[in-house]
């Protein structure tokens, strides 16, 4: 059985960071730099970016416009507590519990 708790740790979190990532690159900014922006290596943002992490969950378009507005933000300077932001994308997505059974983990 796989806890809540753990579906956010193991799938929800890493989507919602490689949406992030391939929103900042489409931004314009560089896998190095969307690395520091994000607080991790480069190589993670590698990863996300070529679909080898982070690919579990598919958004909808609410959150997805959530994660764009949040890339638009981070690039533009405007993000004071990022890991609040990543939180409430989180908590929109637990709001509709149909993202959790659109893992491909639960598939």
């Amino acid at each position: 059985m796989k806890l809540p708790c753990q579906m956010i740790v193991w799938d929800v979190l890493p989507a919602i960071r490689a949406a992030i990532a391939e929103e900042l690159v489409n931004c314009g900014l560089s896998q190095q730099e969307v690395a520091k922006e994000l607080e991790m290596a480069p190589s993670a943002v590698s990863q996300y970016l070529s679909k080898k992490r982070g690919y579990r969950i598919v958004f909808d378009e609410d959150v997805k416009k959530s994660i764009r507005v949040l890339a638009e933000d981070m690039e533009a300077g405007r993000v004071d507590n990022l890991a609040a932001r990543i939180c409430d994308i989180c908590h929109q997505l637990r709001e509709d519990e149909q993202q959790c059974h659109n893992s491909e983990s639960e598939k």
